[in-house]
């Protein structure tokens, strides 16, 4: 019956065609799945070449720099309070009244070095004496004295606090520290 359908042997070539047919179809769906698999590949890929950070509100930042300011003026001193991310840009600087002008480029800076070198600049005072160990004193923003101490929280570095015109960089450290105790509930997690 096949012969007297086809005479001319059509039939092997329909069956050919439905092979290589499916075979096409096979390596279509395997093409799209390799594709797929590239695209989801991909995806993972440039998750993990990103990353998120923690990073001060404004209005933290602006508590941080009042209480510091208001723990400066108990002590009766007159300063400038910096307040910078974690990148070192300043987010807030508040003066009081009779600080000095020169206060607020150190208390900026002062933050800036301690963000920058990870540590406190009391700490960094003490490692950089040794002329041996002088070479960060040359950097142009490096301040060696106390009064910039690290935001940190969860492990995590938010940012620094610098203070500048107490009567030295022991009395600065002080009030920093006293600042960053009025905001400590505010950055745990």
């Amino acid at each position: 019956m096949a012969a007297m359908l086809d005479p001319h042997g059509s039939t092997e070539r329909v069956k050919a065609r439905m092979n290589n047919g499916i075979a096409g179809s096979l390596r279509a769906c395997g093409v799209a799945f390799v594709a797929c698999l590239a695209l989801l590949t991909g995806a993972a890929q440039a998750q993990e070449a990103t990353y998120s950070v923690k990073l001060l509100t404004p209005e933290t930042a602006l508590k941080l720099a009042r209480a510091t300011l208001e723990a400066c003026r108990k002590d009766g001193f007159q300063v400038a309070v910096a307040v910078t991310d974690r990148l070192g840009v300043t987010q807030v600087l508040l003066r009081d009244r009779f600080a000095g002008p020169h206060t607020v480029t150190i208390a900026a800076n002062k933050a800036w070095t301690a963000v920058s070198f990870r540590q406190d600049t009391l700490t960094l005072a003490k490692a950089t004496a040794d002329p041996a160990q002088a070479g960060p004193r040359h950097f142009e923003r490096f301040v060696a004295v106390g009064g910039g101490v690290l935001v940190e929280a969860g492990g995590s570095i938010l940012g620094a606090v610098g203070v500048s015109g107490g009567p030295g960089g022991d009395a600065d450290d002080r009030c920093a520290k006293a600042g960053l105790e009025a905001v400590r509930d505010d950055i745990s997690f």
